[in-house]
Order: structure tokens, then sequence, then C-alpha cells
């Protein structure tokens, strides 16, 4: 790994799932993030998120163009060096967590280690000082499945960045959390980034996208890097569009509430 090599290069990178007819997912694209910067992802559902999260993870080889991971070729490394790179390079933050419900916490995090020749003993430690990392050592015990939402996702967290990965690529991390704790979990990420970690994010929410050094759109494939304060004023506005649909939704069950009762009065008249 060359320290100046950038974390993810894009060189035309594009992905299409063949057809008939072929679907464009992902158009042709350059995109450079460099070590230490924390960038977002941001676009609604069928933009292209799920490709470019499974190009850019590894989980999928682009149909074109260049992608090098740490100054790596990607495209020159069979399945099993791919994984190998995937397991050393990458951590994953997924929105459902993926643990393990009847694994303790420090059980769950351990699991990343298994295959790096770790001992148990340094394992142990390793997990235990990611979570207090976290804020969760006095919960490194706990079954994964007793942990609120909020501890489930810094132990996921944890497992992610015990292996002292290259990129931290996260996946909706607050998709699954309420107001109070996904703000909670962002901060963690803001944390991890101010100690030096490369950070993706991809969502759909560009409140969440807003907080990058760097935000890029997707729509239709297309990436598009945009400013991301300009992302806060969409966030408003979806909030706001939101909030007037569930207006004009309880208007509507309340004309239809009113509709039925003068109905049943009506009927009600004629039976007397």
């Amino acid at each position: 790994m060359s320290a100046r090599a950038p974390v993810i290069e894009f060189a035309g990178v594009g992905r299409t799932y063949p057809g008939p007819p072929p679907v464009p997912a992902l158009r042709p694209a350059d995109l450079v993030i460099r070590r230490g910067e924390y960038v977002t992802v941001v676009g609604p559902s069928g933009s292209g998120k799920s490709t470019f999260l499974n190009v850019a993870g590894l989980l999928d080889r682009p149909s074109e163009g260049v992608y090098r991971l740490d100054g790596i070729d990607t495209a020159t490394l069979n399945e099993r060096d791919r994984t190998a790179l995937r397991g050393r390079r990458i951590g994953f933050v997924f929105q459902s967590f993926h643990l393990l419900p009847h694994r303790s916490s420090m059980e769950n995090v351990m699991l990343s280690l298994l295959y790096t020749g770790a001992k148990r003993k340094e394992r142990r430690a390793r997990a235990l000082e990611t979570l207090e990392r976290v804020g969760l050592g006095h919960r490194a015990h706990a079954p994964a499945g007793r942990l609120s939402g909020g501890e489930r996702q810094r132990v996921a967290i944890a497992r992610a960045l015990v292996n002292r990965p290259s990129l931290l690529l996260c996946d909706e991390p607050t998709g699954n959390l309420d107001t109070t704790t996904a703000r909670t979990v962002l901060a963690l990420i803001d944390e991890l980034h101010a100690d030096g970690f490369t950070v993706l994010v991809v969502t759909h929410d560009p409140g969440v996208a807003s907080r990058g050094e760097r935000a890029v759109v997707i729509r239709d494939g297309v990436l598009r890097e945009t400013d991301p304060a300009s992302l806060t004023a969409e966030a408003v506005q979806a909030v706001q569009d939101a909030q007037a649909v569930q207006v004009a939704q309880a208007v509507q069950v309340a004309q239809t509430v009113h509709e039925e009762q003068t109905v049943h009065q009506a009927q009600s008249r004629c039976v007397r």
C-alpha cells in the first residue's frame, strides 16, 4: 500500500447488468477519495447507490473502467485475493447491523479477526479496545440481541474498525435508528474521521450526506459532485414535504371518517 495512493480511485468505472435489455446501473465515472477524507454519496431509491456500494466494496466487479483500492488494480485479482483485500482494507457498516444475536458484543467484534492469524487472547484484547473506542466497553459481554439499536450499530462500527481498515464504508448507517440515536451514531462517525479514518457513507438522506467534507449525488446511475452545504436545504425541504404529506393524509382520514359517520347516521334515520 502506497501512503500517497488514493484509497479509492475510479477511472471510467461503470456497471451494466446484462439483459435483455442491458441495464446501465452505474454510468462510467471518475472518482478519487484520498486518505483521511469524509465523502458521502446520496441519492433516492433506484438511483444506483447499491450498485456503487457493491463495486466500491469489492462485492461486485465493474463492467468497464479501472478500480484501484489503495493503489491496487482490483481487476487483476482473482476472487480469493479480492476477498482477502476486502477483508483487510474495507470495514463495512450496514443498516441492519448483521450481528449474531446470541453472541456477545465482544464475540461479534472478534469474528472479524478470525482469519488474521491472531491468537484468541490478542483477538479479545483488540475487540475490547475497539468496543471501548466506540463507548461500549461496559457492554462487551452483553448478547447483541439485548442491545438497543444504537448500541448494536456501535458494535457493528467496532467490528468494522477492529482490523484497522483503510476505508470505513457505511451503508445507510442510521436507516434503522430513531432521530436521537442517529445523531449519536453520526457524531461517532465524525469523531472517527477526525481521528484520521477515511469514511465513505452511502445514504438516501440529504441531512446525513451534508455532514461529509465532500458529497456526491447519484441519479440514474450518474455520479455528480456537489457542495455538502447545499444538501442541508434539501434535507429541510424533505422534512417539510414529509410533514405536508402527513397533514394531507390526516385530513383525508378525517374526511373519510366524517363521511362514514354521515352515511351511518342517514342509514340509522332510514331504519327508524
